[in-house]
């Protein structure tokens, strides 16, 4: 690791542009006009006395630092090879993981232009802001800041220990947040306009944050794709970190954790968590109530109006549960167990028998994968951002804009599944990395149009369509239909409404009469579809 006084230091050229952060001054580069500067540290390592243990500020530096090139990755294991055909996750090595890359098109504190801060998806086990589909050259070129960075992951981030404080990986969130509110003015940013967007696990993330007093006044702007905000079930995460300990053959604590070997870590993180999945539950790293960082659940604190004055922008892709499904050949397997795998459906879902049976009549010729998939992506992702945009309607709320992408990969089987929007939201749609998953020949236009709504959003806190209402307007993307919607998927939310206040006991439709929600079918449909080669909950962007 080198020291903070021996950063890499280039000789001056005037061509590059230089400016100071609050621990020293930072040279980028201009790439086709904008400046760029990446791998500014916002925090120490988290290696050493710092692992497992809340962001601590990095050492300052003399001289000018390179900030030429992306900095080192937190660790994590890679994609399994069904998923790594389809999602990009570059590895870089180093300790100083925690840091930031900006994008900017005026380095003047003068400029005082909208800041979007991105937060990565990944599941909280994956991913980085080295991505190159989440390039901020789009959003530099339209007038805004683009800022991006890398948070702990899986047990590093997330784990759950007797011995130190949980949450890291949000605490760096913070602390990155912290670097913004301090720091953006000297890249040309207005730290009073601040927009944080995040896909899945970042979604989750924002919905944390929105939630939390420590991060009051560090955005004024939230955009959440995909992922709802949520807290998970703290004995859910120390099974996971219980099962770790027994094959590590150390206690469950983060002292005994920290004298593992970083890379052996991810390795067995990655073996006791693969059979877990959105589709099929299971041990997964997750945000936890905390009493500090995370004083409630935040789903219910926003429903109950906590940062009501904050406007947002909340949606989802039309077919999420695709990327869950089609790449490792659950599809087929859900389709061959048919009845069976709607009563595990069931179960995950904690409904009784109206809910299936409701969209098996309003979609009688689809396949029971693709009823499967729409009814556990309703009830973890769509319904709670559904009903968050609800509690926010009338007097004395911000206002709420709900999306819905729709177009369909050009790659066989994907649809338009999760983490398709990320190349139309940052208009890199035509980068290798964004085709591995949209295939050739995106529409560019469908870019443009999308990345152009998020640039309002940050500006002026206006899309491009009308707030959410009564009639609960929602702009489609890339449909085949009219752009506006009103009372989109409302049928669908309609029976989770009514479902919630029935009793959750009955037997799915066609499954027989032994068939009880947590009887022995639904448990063999899981066990049966977590049998080797089944989605991986810590593949999921």
């Amino acid at each position: 690791m080198e020291r903070a006084d021996e950063v890499a230091v280039n000789a001056e050229s005037p061509a590059d542009p230089v400016v100071r952060t609050p621990y020293g001054a930072v040279r980028g580069r201009y790439e086709q006009g904008i400046a760029v500067f990446r791998g500014i540290p916002f925090a120490a390592p988290p290696f050493g006395p710092h692992r497992f243990r809340p962001p601590v500020p990095p050492e300052p530096w003399g001289g000018v630092r390179d900030a030429g090139v992306f900095g080192p990755t937190p660790p994590k294991p890679p994609y399994s090879e069904a998923f790594a055909r389809y999602l990009s996750d570059p590895v870089v090595a180093g300790d100083d993981c925690l840091n930031l890359n900006v994008w900017t098109p005026e380095p003047d504190p003068g400029a005082r232009l909208p800041v979007m801060v991105w937060i990565h998806g990944g599941a909280l086990t994956r991913g980085s802001s080295a991505v190159p589909v989440y390039d901020g050259g789009a959003f530099a070129r339209d007038g805004v800041v683009l800022v991006s960075f890398n948070y702990r992951l899986g047990v590093e981030g997330y784990g759950l220990f007797p011995d130190a404080p949980p949450n890291a990986g949000l605490r760096d969130q913070l602390a990155a947040l912290e670097w913004v509110h301090e720091a953006v003015s000297a890249f040309g940013g207005d730290p009073d306009r601040v927009t944080v967007f995040g896909e899945s696990a970042g979604a989750i993330s924002i919905g944390a944050l929105l939630a939390s007093p420590r991060a009051r006044g560090l955005f004024q702007r939230a955009v959440l794709q995909s992922g709802p905000p949520e807290s998970t079930d703290r004995d859910r995460v120390r099974r996971l970190v219980r099962r770790m300990a027994t094959r590590l053959k150390v206690p469950a604590t983060a002292a005994a954790f920290a004298q593992v070997d970083r890379t052996l870590l991810a390795d067995v993180q990655a073996e006791v968590g693969r059979r877990a999945s959105p589709i099929l539950g299971g041990p997964a790293f997750g945000i936890v109530v905390d009493g500090d960082l995370v004083p409630r659940d935040p789903l219910e604190a926003l429903l109950e109006g906590v940062a009501g004055d904050i406007p947002l922008l909340l949606g989802w892709t039309s077919e999420e549960h695709r990327l869950w499904l089609a790449p490792t050949g659950l599809v087929e397997r859900i389709d061959r167990l048919g009845a069976v795998a709607m009563a595990g459906a069931m179960a995950r879902c904690h409904c009784g028998p109206d809910v299936p049976r409701g969209y098996r009549n309003a979609r009688p010729d689809d396949p029971v994968s693709d009823l499967v998939g729409q009814m556990v992506t309703d009830y973890l992702l769509r319904r709670p951002l559904h009903r968050l945009a609800e509690s926010r309607v009338g007097d004395g709320h911000a206002a709420s804009h709900v999306y819905e992408f729709a177009w369909r990969s050009n790659l066989p089987g994907l649809g338009a599944c999760h983490a398709l929007e990320l190349g139309f939201v940052f208009d890199s749609a035509g980068v290798p990395e964004a085709e591995k998953l949209a295939g050739p020949d995106a529409p560019r236009e469908l870019a443009h149009e999308m990345h152009r709504a998020w640039v309002r959003f940050a500006t002026d806190g206006e899309p491009g369509w009308p707030a959410w209402d009564d009639t609960h307007p929602v702009r489609i993307f890339g449909g085949d239909g009219d752009p506006l919607v009103h009372g989109h998927r409302d049928a669908e939310m309609d029976l989770w409404e009514t479902a919630a206040t029935e009793p959750q006991t009955a037997s799915a439709p066609g499954a027989g009469n032994g068939s009880r929600l947590r009887g022995a079918v639904p448990l063999a449909a899981v066990r049966r579809l977590r049998r080797p080669g089944g989605v991986r909950r810590s593949d999921i962007e």
